[in-house]
């Protein structure tokens, strides 16, 4: 028999209610519907605000880090275009360019200072991300626990997945969102519009894939035309990766505010989807 209280988990007493649900069932008619999201009668719900303030910063702080990357890529490639001599060229793109070695440094000192400043805030962003990802989850389990398609470790150890880590935290999302839109206190199935999830995640993985590509090519690169070439796909990366962080804060923002809506509704059993 399931909780009389949140239709999610087995009943532990008499009461027909959950361990959860027992403790705080009360006081949760006492307030009624108009309690604070994130307050009681809700103890173990844990607001993912503050985590999302600092999340949609950071993001915010890649995005100037990928803006000095495009910069950067731009300068290189500016810098062989102008150089090239144009009277050689030996018809395989590997023509003699003339660079002053100067300009040549403040080249490579751009870059390389754009691409450390891009490493530091990711991985800022990405450990705040995956706190918020958490918070999120954890209160997706409150929720509506049968929405969730994996458990809620998955969260964090989806991400690390080799290949599966394409299509997992997409996959963990999609239960979060689904579970975080039930906001309907009469237990009817309520739908809300994934195209937020589905931006940020898609942007994401291509970002990914195609960065990869291009560092790859750029690294690679050895002839002054391979390296203008490689330089223009590194600004399509970095713009691409712009692209994925402002998707990402629509999403952050998006997700809290439902979380935000769906525990100020209160506890109340959910009907089954059919």
């Amino acid at each position: 028999m399931l909780c009389s209280t949140c239709g999610t988990r087995p009943s532990a007493g008499s009461n027909g209610r959950c361990g959860l649900c027992a403790p705080t069932a009360g006081r949760a008619r006492a307030q009624g519907l108009s309690a604070p999201a994130f307050t009681a009668p809700q103890q173990w719900l844990r607001s993912p605000e503050g985590l999302a303030k600092a999340v949609v910063v950071l993001l915010a702080v890649v995005a100037v880090a990928d803006l000095l990357a495009v910069a950067a890529d731009i300068n290189v490639r500016t810098l062989i275009d102008n150089g090239f001599d144009s009277g050689f060229d030996s018809g395989f793109g590997t023509g003699f360019v003339r660079i002053d070695q100067a300009e040549a440094d403040r080249a490579d000192t751009l870059y390389a200072g754009a691409g450390v400043l891009q490493i530091l805030t990711t991985l800022a962003a990405a450990i705040a991300f995956l706190m918020w990802f958490w918070r999120v989850r954890a209160n997706a389990e409150i929720f509506d626990a049968s929405a969730q398609p994996m458990r809620p470790g998955w969260a964090i150890g989806g991400w690390f997945v080799p290949v599966a880590g394409l299509w997992l935290p997409r996959r963990i999302a999609g239960g979060i969102w689904t579970a975080s839109a039930q906001t309907n206190t009469d237990g009817t199935w309520r739908d809300v519009s994934p195209v937020p999830m589905n931006l940020w995640w898609g942007t994401w993985v291509v970002s990914m894939v195609f960065g990869r590509f291009a560092s790859e090519r750029y690294d690679r690169a050895e002839s002054p035309q391979q390296i203008m070439d490689a330089a223009s796909m590194m600004v399509v990366s970095d713009l691409l990766d712009i692209a994925a962080a402002v998707f990402a804060i629509l999403f952050v923002r998006e997700l809290t505010r439902m979380q935000g809506e769906r525990a100020a509704v209160g506890l109340f059993p959910l009907n089954a989807r059919l």
